[in-house]
C-alpha cells in the first residue's frame, strides 16, 4: 500500500464538529507546529505531531516522504459564490463607475448585467467553457481547489441549461470539485419587466424541471432584492425548488433590509450572501437556524461601499463564510488571498475566524463538507503550502499571494 508522509509541516486546520463553526469556535484552529500528514488513495488518514502520525504507518506500507520545510499547511480554500462563467468581461463599464456613471444609467446603455445575458446568448457552449475553465484554473493558482460556479446569465431555459452544461464539463474535467447552482433568477428578463410574477412561474414550471433532467445542478439560488426580485417570489421559487429535492439558497439583504435573511432562515438555506443590509433580528435568525452567512467583501471593496458586519454576525453565533463573487461586473477576482486580507484588515476577523471563513464553513455553506474544508481523517487531502508562519501571512504579505504549492487529493497541481 502507498502513503505520503508530509512531515515538517506548520499545520493548521479547522476543527469539523459536524456543523458550521460559530461563535468562538469560529477562532479555534488545531495548529500542530511540528506536523506532518499521512495520505492515503487521495484521503488523509492521520494528521498532527510528526512522531504521533508516523506511528500509524501500516508495518506493511511503502511510503514516500515529502517534506515541507516547517513552511505553514492549511486546508485548500473553498470559494462557495462565482459567476465565473460568464461570455465577455465588462472593464469599460468599470471605468464608468468610477466615473461616478449611475448603474441605472450603465444599463440604459446596454451595459450591466443584460450585456452578460446578450454575450451569453451569442455564445456557443464551448466558448463559456473556456472562459470558465480559465477563471478556474486562476482560482487554483491561488490555491482554491473547490469552488461552486452558478448560472444566471441565460435568464431562460435554454441558455441557463447551456450554462450549467459548460460548468458540468468543467466538473468533469477539471482537478478541482466543482459545485454548479441555477441562478435562473438573477435578473428580470425585459420580456418580463412588467410581471415579474410570470417569469416565476415560468422558472418553477418549466426551468426547474428542465434543469433537475439536466441533472447538473442541484442547488437553486435566486437574487432578492429591491428592483430585482421580492421575498414572496423567493419563497415561492425555492420552496418549489426544495420540493423537488434541491438545497437552496439566495443572495439577500445586499443593498436594502428586504427580509433575504429572514427568508433564508425561515427556509433553511444553505446560505443567504451578501447581507451588507441585512437586520440584526433576521442575522439572529440565521444563526438560529445554523444558516451559514456568506460574504463578498470583495463587491463591497469594487463598488466601494461599506463592508458586511462580520463582527457582529460571528459574535452573535452565526458562522461566516468568506467568497469571491467572481463576476464581470461587481468583482472581477479569483482570489481568495485577497478576500481574506480585506476580511481580516476591513471586516474586523481574526486569521484564524477568516481561515475558516474561507475553508470549512464554506465547506458547508456548498454541501461539500463532509469531503473538504479541514484536515480531518477520511476527508480529501486538499491543502496548500504557504510562504509564512501562519494563515496571518494571507493578510500581512498585502498584494501578493503567498501560497506556494497547491495539492488536491495528495497530488501536486500547482
Amino acid at each position: 500500500m502507498d502513503y505520503t508522509l508530509f512531515r515538517n509541516a506548520n499545520i493548521f486546520t479547522p476543527i469539523d464538529r459536524g456543523t458550521p463553526a460559530a461563535g468562538d469556535d469560529q477562532d479555534e484552529l488545531a495548529h500542530h507546529s511540528d506536523g506532518a500528514l499521512l495520505v492515503h488513495d487521495g484521503l488523509v488518514v492521520a494528521v498532527g505531531a510528526e512522531p504521533e502520525v508516523v506511528a500509524q504507518i501500516p508495518p506493511s506500507a511503502t511510503v514516500q516522504e515529502r517534506t515541507i520545510d516547517g513552511r505553514c499547511l492549511i486546508p485548500g480554500f473553498v470559494d462557495p459564490h462565482t459567476h465565473m462563467c460568464f461570455a465577455v468581461r465588462r472593464e469599460a463599464e468599470f471605468v464608468e463607475r468610477l466615473k461616478g456613471t449611475p448603474y441605472l444609467e450603465i444599463l440604459a446603455k446596454g451595459g450591466g448585467i443584460l450585456s452578460s445575458v446578450k454575450a451569453v446568448a451569442d455564445s456557443a457552449e464551448k466558448d463559456l467553457y473556456e472562459v470558465t475553465r480559465t477563471h478556474a484554473a486562476s482560482a487554483l493558482r491561488f490555491g482554491t481547489t473547490t469552488l461552486e460556479i452558478k448560472s444566471g446569465y441565460g435568464l431562460d431555459t435554454e441558455n441557463e441549461l447551456k450554462m450549467l452544461a459548460a460548468i458540468g464539463r468543467l466538473s468533469r474535467e477539471c482537478v478541482q470539485d466543482i459545485v454548479p447552482t441555477f441562478l435562473g433568477a438573477h435578473a428580470i428578463p425585459p420580456a418580463y419587466a412588467g410581471d415579474p410574477d410570470a417569469f416565476i412561474e415560468l422558472l418553477i414550471r418549466k426551468m426547474l424541471p428542465a434543469v433537475l433532467e439536466q441533472g447538473i445542478a442541484h442547488h437553486c439560488d435566486i437574487f432578492c432584492e429591491q428592483g430585482v426580485f421580492s421575498i414572496d417570489q423567493g419563497r415561492r421559487l425555492l420552496t418549489a425548488a426544495k420540493s423537488l429535492g434541491m438545497k437552496v439558497k439566495l443572495h439577500a439583504d445586499e443593498v436594502n433590509d428586504l427580509g433575504g435573511a429572514g427568508l433564508a432562515a425561515e427556509l433553511g438555506a444553505c446560505s443567504a450572501d451578501h447581507l451588507l443590509a441585512a437586520s440584526d433580528d433576521n442575522l439572529r435568525a440565521m444563526a438560529k437556524a445554523g444558516v451559514v452567512a456568506t460574504l463578498l467583501p470583495a463587491t463591497a471593496y469594487s463598488l466601494r461601499k461599506p463592508y458586511a458586519r462580520a463582527r457582529f454576525m460571528i459574535d452573535n453565533g452565526l458562522p461566516v463564510a468568506l467568497a469571491t463573487d467572481c463576476n464581470p461586473g461587481s468583482s472581477y477576482t479569483e482570489s481568495m488571498p485577497f478576500v481574506i486580507g480585506l476580511a481580516i484588515l476591513n471586516m474586523q476577523m481574526s486569521p484564524e475566524e477568516a481561515l475558516i471563513g474561507a475553508t470549512l464553513n464554506p465547506a458547508y455553506a456548498i454541501g461539500m463538507a463532509e469531503k473538504v474544508g479541514s484536515l480531518d481523517v477520511g476527508k480529501q487531502a486538499d491543502f496548500l503550502v504557504l510562504d509564512g508562519e501562519s494563515p496571518a501571512i494571507l493578510a500581512y504579505h498585502a498584494g501578493v499571494s503567498p501560497v506556494v504549492e497547491v495539492y488536491k487529493k495528495g497530488e501536486q497541481v500547482i
